[in-house]
């Protein structure tokens, strides 16, 4: 059975070139009326998994969604994998789900090494907006995601499909 009422925290950083908490508020906005939602921003990436934590429990949040930018750099890897593990470490403190969201520069690189702005902003955009009803449907409506299990959907890229037993 959903739920009606769902209180969803988004947490983005001021070192992302895309304001990416936005675009999550106005997907939910468009497509779920109903739904709470209490943004808040951080710094950096590594800030993404306290302030996470705070909105489940502080907060009294459902759900929150990390949206973080990873530079180019091997450091700016390396302080993602650190997040994305204090994000693990708040999920299994709250008992409550944190979709991540990171866009990595690196995705759209051409091939000189440079950044594909249009690219990079495409990819970004479909990422934290389909993320965005994942957070909802994880609470609200889990039925929605097994009715796409095994389907090959892509978050940022154009879904691959399913392969099926021939």
């Amino acid at each position: 059975m959903a739920r009606t009422q769902v209180k969803i925290g988004v947490v983005d950083t001021t070192f992302s070139r895309i304001d990416m908490g936005a675009m999550a508020v106005d997907e939910l906005k468009k497509n779920h009326p109903s739904v709470t939602i209490v943004r808040h921003t951080v710094p950096g990436i590594k800030d993404l998994p306290v302030e996470c934590q705070r909105l489940l429990t502080i907060d009294g949040c459902d759900i929150a969604m990390a949206l973080g930018m990873v530079g180019n750099a091997p450091i700016d890897t390396q302080c993602a994998h650190e997040a994305s593990l204090g994000l693990q470490w708040a999920k299994l403190n709250t008992n409550k789900h944190i979709v991540e969201v990171f866009v990595h520069m690196n995705e759209a690189k051409r091939v000189d090494g440079t950044l594909d702005e249009a690219a990079f902003f495409s990819l970004t955009e479909d990422r934290t907006r389909k993320h965005a009803h994942h957070a909802v449907w994880l609470v609200a409506d889990p039925q929605k995601l097994v009715e796409r299990a095994g389907t090959g959907r892509r978050q940022g890229r154009e879904d691959t499909g399913q392969i099926k037993k021939k």
